[in-house]
């Protein structure tokens, strides 16, 4: 038998890096107001300060691109198992593996409340690689069979995508909720002064192809040769789980640009630039360009789904075509040559972040979806 209260919380998520970039500050709030929170998910650096903090933190053997069916049956043997040890009041799914794999697991369990996230749908969708294209199909008829399985609910990042899924059938418009990305905190990524010295330009994600790290890299290459002064610099590290990813090698190799790798103090990395940019291939709601907003930088990124949920073209920032260095090189080249411009757009993306994308909106909208799928559960 459930226990009424606490009532408790479980995450299901592919790494633990991920949850404590995108949902730690749910988490958290999920905790303050009173729910007891385990997180089941592959145990990496990340996991050590989850569990400083007080949660619960349960390893499972996720790997993301892994297609070995008996691997895969092992895993899902274990969530099942964790489900019903654990005895969650609701689980919260996160990206296209867990959403699959658990919502089976909690329809065996007998969980009252699911939540699906599908956040960006990752590679599968991103990607035109072979690859993905034929995983495609497969993954759209097993989303079709678990995302609204049951009265689960769906969270979407973006307008697009939580149309999409309702127009295929694969969720009810009722359970089908938009909450714009994983949050910002305005504290810590506010606006600063403009630092001296060159242009600085700051794409920072995984270091994956889908994310328009190779078009960064030409559109560098282009605007030095036409002599403009200005630096690039790629924040993050690659990810060998990704099929996109670039290598250490590449990275170092990369003409024209400064590769960092993975920074913790992203806000210190953007107060010592000038304009952020994501030329990715597809998003659900980047965090990396509300922190930059928040931040009052202005962005240039890709009219892509998921970037113009961001980005407002010439609002908050500049919408150039996915796959285009030159036309990236262009939008950059106009920020850098006009300083009244990028204030401008700064000063909008700055607003734009209080007003729609703070960890306080994200988390609220987040606790009243979960009490909705708890009334809702207890009512089947």
């Amino acid at each position: 038998m459930r226990s009424a209260s606490p009532r408790h919380l479980v995450y299901l998520i592919g790494e633990d890096w991920f949850f404590a970039s995108h949902f730690l500050a749910r988490a958290r709030a999920a905790r303050a107001a009173g729910w007891r929170v385990s997180v089941i998910t592959r145990v990496g650096q990340a996991t050590e300060a989850l569990r400083d903090e007080g949660f619960n933190v349960i390893g499972i053997d996720f790997v993301r691109a892994r297609l070995n069916p008996i691997a895969e049956l092992r895993t899902l043997s274990k969530i099942i198992h964790l489900y019903r040890s654990l005895k969650p009041d609701l689980v919260h799914h996160i990206a296209l593996k867990p959403i699959m794999m658990g919502s089976f697991a909690a329809m065996m369990a007998r969980v009252p409340a699911v939540v699906n996230a599908p956040v960006g749908q990752g590679f599968v969708f991103a990607s035109n690689t072979l690859k993905a294209r034929l995983l495609r199909p497969v993954v759209q008829i097993l989303l079709r069979a678990t995302i609204g399985q049951h009265g689960a609910f769906a969270v979407f990042e973006n307008a697009e995508d939580r149309a999409v899924m309702v127009a295929r059938g694969l969720i009810s418009d009722r359970h089908a909720v938009l909450i714009p990305g994983a949050g910002v905190d305005l504290t810590r990524f506010a606006p600063h002064e403009p630092p001296p010295g060159p242009i600085r330009i700051v794409l920072g994600a995984r270091m994956l192809r889908d994310k328009g790290v190779e078009e960064f890299v030409e559109a560098a290459g282009i605007l030095h040769r036409r002599g403009v002064a200005a630096e690039f610099i790629l924040a993050g590290a690659p990810d060998p789980g990704n099929p996109a990813s670039l290598t250490e090698a590449q990275l170092r190799a990369a003409a024209g640009v400064q590769w960092i790798g993975h920074r913790d103090d992203m806000a210190a990395v953007l107060a010592g630039a000038h304009i952020a940019c994501l030329p990715s291939y597809r998003e659900g709601l980047p965090k990396f360009l509300l922190e930059a907003m928040a931040s009052g930088l202005p962005c240039v990124a890709t009219d892509v789904t998921g970037c113009r949920d961001a980005v407002i073209n010439g609002g908050t920032g500049l919408l150039v075509q996915a796959r285009d260095p030159v036309g990236l090189a262009d939008a950059l080249a106009r920020l850098i040559d006009d300083a009244g411009l990028r204030g401008r757009l700064g000063a909008a993306g700055r607003a734009r972040a209080e007003g729609q994308f703070s960890d306080q909106v994200i988390c609220g909208q987040t606790l009243a979806v979960y009490e909705r799928a708890i009334t809702e559960g207890a009512g089947q």
